[in-house]
């Protein structure tokens, strides 16, 4: 089995790698740091060994073979770096079985703040657009071989928008309905794409929130469960379950209910950028 995922170098990422390099899969690990990625993919059953991989020159990215995994240290934003990340990698095996676009930053936006436009952008760019650009290169592979799956981490800051994190919730309000049109695009050939919305879960992402996270979750029990949501080939999940409830309630408030309520939530701190 081989498995692309972006945002591995830390986090559900770098739990997901560890789940599916437990089960025996060769795997392309993309994030922005190669110092974490390197460590990671060297620590995995099968990464034993390291030395330049062939070719590495003519990617965009820090690029290097650990056993049989391959690292591309790169940012998501660059559609150029990735797609020739996931070129290099679909020559290790000739094709790729899933796909997980996980990469994804979380910062406080606020709309009249002007200094926030950069920040609500590059959380769009890299949550939402990134998405579309992990995607783009396995497709034509997939159709062809008809098999495949396409996995979107969204999140159940999707569901509602959250005040304070405009940027945040619009991104993964997005992921959810985007990977819910490639969905229908694709079932015809035979590729699945399945939508997993974390709630909270104890990762850096989450390590500087200054509230309550009902059901947080450890990052290796999420990566457990969702890697068997993908194996049936779920097209929506929320994990936990706990969340899932809260998030089909959600839905169902009336506005004025929710609004009510959300206006007085406590808000995720403001950045001048994402770091």
């Amino acid at each position: 089995m081989f498995v692309f995922i972006t945002g591995a170098s830390s986090g559900i990422g770098e739990a997901l790698a560890r789940q599916y390099a437990a089960q025996g899969a060769t795997l392309g690990l993309v994030g922005r740091r190669k110092d974490a990625l390197d460590a990671l993919a060297a620590s995995l059953p099968g990464g034993h060994g390291v030395g330049p991989a062939d070719g590495a020159d003519q990617v965009r990215a820090t690029h290097q073979a650990y056993g049989k995994h391959r690292t591309y240290a790169l940012d998501v934003r660059d559609r150029d770096a990735l797609h020739a990340a996931a070129t290099d990698f679909l020559s290790v095996g000739g094709q790729v079985d899933i796909v997980i676009a996980n990469a994804g930053i979380s910062v406080g936006t606020l709309t009249e703040e002007m200094e926030d436009f950069d920040a609500f952008k590059t959380v769009i760019d890299t949550n939402l657009v990134a998405m579309v650009s992990t995607f783009e290169p396995f497709i034509a592979g997939m159709k062809a071989r008809r098999a495949g799956q396409l996995v979107g981490i969204a999140s159940v800051a999707g569901i509602r928008g959250l005040p304070g994190a405009g940027a945040y919730s619009a991104s993964k309000a997005a992921v959810i309905a985007y990977c819910e049109s490639v969905r229908n695009e694709l079932v015809h050939y035979g590729i699945r794409v399945s939508t997993v919305a974390p709630g909270y879960i104890r990762t850096p992402l989450t390590a500087h929130n200054p509230y309550r996270m009902p059901f947080l979750m450890e990052p290796d029990v999420f990566a457990d469960k969702a890697a068997r949501a993908i194996a049936r080939g779920t097209r929506y999940t929320v994990i936990p379950w706990q969340m899932g409830v809260v998030a089909r309630l959600l839905r169902l408030l009336p506005a004025v209910v929710y609004d009510h309520f959300a206006s007085k939530a406590p808000r995720k701190p403001r950045a001048s950028r994402p770091s």
